[in-house]
C-alpha cells in the first residue's frame, strides 16, 4: 500500500509541476498576447489621432497670436471714439476666437488648456484694465496706451505659446 502510494505520488508530482509550469507559460503568453494587442491598438490610434493634436496645438497658436494685443489692435479697429464701445469690441473679437477654438480642448492636456485659458484672461483683463484708466478719454488713447504698455512687457500669450511648443516637442 505505501509503496503504491509512494509510485502514484511519483506520478502525480511531476505531472503537477508539469501542469503548474504549463499554466504560469500560458498565463503569460496570454498576457503578451493582449499587450501586444493593446500596442498595436494605441499605435493605430495615435496614427490617426496625431495629426489631429498637432492641428489643436497649431490652432490654439494661431488663437494667441491672433489674441495679443499688439495684433489684436491692428486688426481690430474702433468703430466710435468711445472707449468702452472699444473695449467691448476688443474683448468680443477675443471671445469669439476662443469660442471658436472650444472644440480643440478634446486634444490637447488639461494643463494647456487651462493655460490657453488663463492667458485669454489675462489679456482681456489687461484691456479692462487700460480701459478703467482715467487718463484714457477715447478708443485711440485705450489703443495707444495698450501698445506703449507691450512695448514694457510681454504679452499674456507668450507664456501660453512656450508651454504649447514644449508640449508639442514632447510628443515626438
Amino acid at each position: 500500500m505505501e509503496e503504491q502510494l509512494v509510485n502514484l505520488l511519483m506520478f502525480i508530482i511531476p505531472s503537477l509541476i508539469t501542469g503548474a509550469i504549463a499554466f504560469l507559460f500560458f498565463r503569460e503568453h496570454t498576457e503578451n498576447e493582449s499587450r501586444r494587442r493593446d500596442y498595436l491598438i494605441q499605435k493605430d490610434l495615435q496614427k490617426d489621432s496625431l495629426p489631429m493634436r498637432l492641428q489643436a496645438y497649431e490652432r490654439i497658436s494661431l488663437f494667441l497670436e491672433r489674441t495679443k494685443p499688439s495684433k489684436l489692435l491692428i486688426r481690430v479697429n474702433p468703430t466710435s471714439s468711445i472707449k468702452e464701445d472699444y473695449e467691448s469690441l476688443l474683448i468680443a473679437s477675443i471671445e469669439q476666437e476662443f469660442d471658436h477654438n472650444l472644440a480643440q480642448q478634446i486634444y490637447v492636456t488639461d494643463q494647456c488648456w487651462s493655460i490657453t485659458s488663463t492667458a485669454k484672461n489675462a489679456t482681456i483683463q489687461l484691456i479692462r484694465k487700460t480701459a478703467m484708466s482715467n487718463d484714457v478719454n477715447s478708443a485711440n488713447q485705450l489703443r495707444e496706451v495698450i501698445l506703449k504698455e507691450m512695448m514694457d512687457r510681454r504679452a499674456p500669450g507668450d507664456a501660453a505659446l512656450s508651454f504649447i511648443k514644449d508640449e508639442v516637442s514632447s510628443i515626438w
